[in-house]
């Protein structure tokens, strides 16, 4: 029993001591004389953080392109599929596959015996309705007839002109003429074959002048405009660059995309151009001269309109980056033309606006842009 008991005092010591020893490790280490010291110094200094690094660039004079890029299609000036309106058998194919046609050539001439019968019958009997016509004519000025049956001639004859028309009109349906000059496709008929009204017989393509679709953000409206010039690179053709003129502007705006349908064309001489291409656009909608520029990275879009941070001279000689307001104008080849808001010379913050939360920040630069100061001092 005294063993037991001597064992449990033994048990509860070693438990102690292990609390206690834990308590020691973690508990918080006394200041020393240079950690008190510290806040006081850093208050004593008056608050004066490090200057903020950033890269910064001035601002330039130069010529200025604003570009827009967009992808479009080719497709032919004029473009058809040749359909029947009534239905019959093919007796003549006037074309061959990938064939020059000509406007008004036969291409396709559909079985028009029972049509040219009903015209012949429509002659003959227009032919009778003129001659009981002419004879009532003659008998009513002889008095031997009444008007009556004089109006009644006249009206037979225009029954008589009315069916002809139609009966020519049925025949002239089974001729399909080419309606332009273009090229004819890969027709799937023959000769023999009875085809439905409405279905294809063949496209016939006017691939002399191409245009080609594409569309641009709405924000580019005002600046498109008919006549300028458009750049086009197709994957088809690599390496080759062709050069295409705005031709018409959609005037509606289409309200899913935002957007604005645009068509350009450029003549095709040597057909190398084929309709449903996939074309790069390139479109140069202004230019200016001596404009004064800064790297698109110096904008800072704010919800009151577009800033910059440019730098200034503090008294101390030390650099500040202060708060702009800027109108902005052309953006192109990476530079915005800032038309309001900054001068030639100016330098402003390109890379490190984030650290720059309030205005008048001290700022360290990190590239070779001249401080404000260094500026003054060599002049």
């Amino acid at each position: 029993m005294a063993s037991r008991t001597m064992h449990f005092a033994t048990a509860g010591s070693a438990l102690a001591v292990a609390v206690f020893a834990a308590w020691w490790l973690q508990r918080p280490a006394p200041a020393s004389p240079d950690t008190a010291a510290r806040p006081t110094a850093a208050a004593a200094s008056g608050g004066q953080a490090r200057p903020a690094s950033v890269e910064t660039a001035a601002v330039q004079q130069r010529d200025l392109a604003q570009t827009v890029q967009a992808v479009g299609s080719l497709r032919s000036r004029r473009s058809v599929v040749l359909r029947p309106e009534i239905s019959g058998r093919i007796v003549k194919l006037g074309f061959s596959d990938g064939q020059r046609v000509h406007k008004g050539a036969l291409l396709v001439q559909l079985d028009d015996q029972l049509p040219r019968a009903q015209v012949a019958q429509a002659q003959a009997e227009l032919s009778i309705a003129r001659a009981n016509d002419k004879r009532n004519r003659e008998l009513v000025a002889q008095g031997f007839v009444s008007q009556r049956a004089l109006d009644e001639s006249a009206a037979s004859v225009q029954v008589a002109q009315a069916k002809l028309a139609l009966a020519e009109a049925t025949a002239a349906r089974l001729r399909i003429l080419a309606p332009f000059d273009g090229i004819a496709g890969i027709g799937q008929l023959s000769v023999g074959e009875y085809i439905k009204d409405g279905a294809d017989i063949v496209n016939i393509e006017d691939m002399d002048t191409m245009l080609v679709d594409f569309r641009l953000p709405e924000r580019y409206q005002s600046l498109v405009r008919v006549g300028q010039s458009v750049a086009l690179a197709l994957d088809a053709l690599p390496g080759a660059q062709f050069t295409a003129e705005v031709r018409a502007l959609d005037p509606q705006i289409d309200a899913n995309g935002r957007s604005l349908a645009v068509r350009a064309s450029l003549a095709n001489p040597a057909l190398r151009l084929r309709p449903g291409m996939f074309a790069r656009v390139s479109l140069e909608l202004a230019r200016r001269s001596g404009a004064l520029v800064v790297p698109e990275e110096a904008i800072v879009p704010q919800s009151e309109g577009a800033i910059v941070f440019k730098l200034v001279a503090a008294a101390d000689g030390s650099s500040v980056a202060q708060r702009v307001p800027v109108v902005l104008g052309l953006r192109g080849d990476g530079f915005v033309e800032v038309t309001q808001g900054l001068a030639v010379g100016d330098v402003v913050v390109t890379a490190g606006q984030q650290r720059l939360q309030k205005d008048a920040t001290r700022v360290r630069v990190a590239d070779a842009a001249a401080r404000p100061a260094e500026r003054a001092a060599s002049r």
